[in-house]
């Protein structure tokens, strides 16, 4: 099966898993494709253990084993996904809640990084499996930023505040730097590859996440000012696809971070001055042109998430573990985002926004394309068992219920 044939298929099976949830079950569409692509990886299993002569359900594992997910999701989807994602964001209150936004995005991600490190460390002893502080920590890196494909998918479906919506939105675009430089660091450490020097950890964070800020919104700018020259819907759309791409490469190239590139670019592209550029019937098309990349590539990336399960290794001893990590990381999630709450709470009169910004935390693909980077090795089978644990009830289960919590809480 050659790529072609192996996009074809998964194509055609979010195509079909979209339908029938459309016509049946109703859920989040990101929900549905997951639970489709988990379906078909447990029926690939019970296959395989009922018939291992069956050749075409080893044949199957073994195309979906040989998917690079970690190139696929921040090699290919990761750009137009973000800015997709980033247009949507509401420009000038995210300037009014940018102190919030930071604090999550640097000081959450730290703190998050710490409780969960040193509890799973304290859990797997207490459990006798063995698994150092140092990999415990790199976990914490790996599974505490926020995903920002999966909380835009989740909070574009429910009406928040201005205030909560940007503050989960935000944080999520920006603390995937912080989170890249911190597991960097830290599997150096873990692996005696380097050491860990907590300056230039942060001067680090600051050039790539600042510098990629500023490189995205420059070319961003330079783009609205050439659209506002002419009238022309296809040229227009090209330029913000260009846009999208070259500014995401161009970053990584320069040694920024080219998400957060990406996301500044967005962000900008889908402000008023953008818009005041768009004449004719470009708006519509181009806010079309993003809104079906969104849907379709978010959908491909929750089917894919799900699939990968194939490649996740499994084992019953590690179950208490697992099944530990995953209120572990809700702890963490709150406890970080409790001071925040508490001042939208008592300043602002926002309803329950500790609750809403501690269970709309949701982890995703990011978490797994980076665990799927360890090094082979024992440490690695578990911490990507536990990855996956987390974000499958991230998702289906967080996902499920987010939007039910939140209108509960604004009765």
């Amino acid at each position: 099966m050659n790529p072609f044939e192996l996009v074809a298929a998964l194509m055609t099976v979010v195509a079909l898993a979209g339908w029938l949830n459309v016509k049946t079950l109703h859920l989040p569409h990101g929900v549905a494709m997951l639970i489709a692509g988990l379906v078909g990886a447990s029926a690939l299993f019970v296959l395989q253990w009922l018939f291992p002569q069956f050749e075409v359900g080893r044949q199957i594992s073994d195309y979906i084993n040989h998917i690079d997910f970690v190139t696929t999701v921040t090699g290919y989807m990761l750009a137009f996904l973000l800015f997709a994602g980033a247009m949507q964001v509401d420009l000038s209150e995210m300037r009014r809640r940018w102190a919030s936004v930071a604090a999550l995005a640097t000081l959450g991600v730290a703190g998050s990084i710490i409780i969960v490190g040193i509890g799973l460390w304290f859990i797997a002893a207490q459990l006798g499996l063995p698994l150092p502080l140092s990999w415990a920590l790199v976990f914490g890196a790996l599974i505490s930023p926020t995903d920002p494909v999966a909380v835009l998918a989740t909070v574009r479906l429910v009406k928040l505040s201005k205030t909560l919506q940007v503050v989960l939105q935000g944080e999520a675009l920006f603390n995937d730097g912080v989170g890249i430089v911190a597991f960097t660091a830290l599997l150096a450490l873990a692996t005696g590859t380097g050491g860990i020097s907590p300056s230039l950890a942060v001067i680090d964070v600051v050039v790539e996440a600042l510098g990629g800020l500023v490189f995205g919104m420059a070319a961003s700018f330079l783009v609205i000012r050439l659209m506002g020259t002419l009238d022309d819907f296809a040229v227009e759309v090209s330029m913000s696809i260009a846009l999208a791409m070259a500014s995401y490469a161009a970053a990584q190239a320069l040694h920024l971070s080219g998400a957060i590139a990406v996301v500044g670019a967005g962000m900008l592209f889908g402000g008023a001055r953008a818009k005041e550029a768009m004449r004719g019937n470009t708006e519509a098309y181009l806010m079309g042109f993003w809104t079906l990349v969104d849907e379709i590539l978010n959908a491909l990336l929750f089917l894919l998430l799900g699939v990968e399960m194939i490649a996740v290794p499994f084992y019953a001893h590690q179950t208490g573990l697992l099944l530990a990590a995953i209120p572990l990381v809700l702890i963490a999630r709150f406890a970080v985002v409790l001071p925040w709450g508490a001042y939208y709470r008592f300043r602002q009169s926002e309803k329950r926004p500790t609750l809403i910004l501690g269970w709309g935390g949701l982890h995703g693909a990011l978490s797994l394309a980076l665990a799927l980077t360890l090094p082979q090795g024992a440490e690695r089978a578990l911490i990507l068992s536990i990855t996956y644990a987390v974000v499958a009830f991230s998702i289906t289960v967080q996902g499920l219920t987010f939007t039910p919590l939140v209108k509960w809480i604004q009765r």
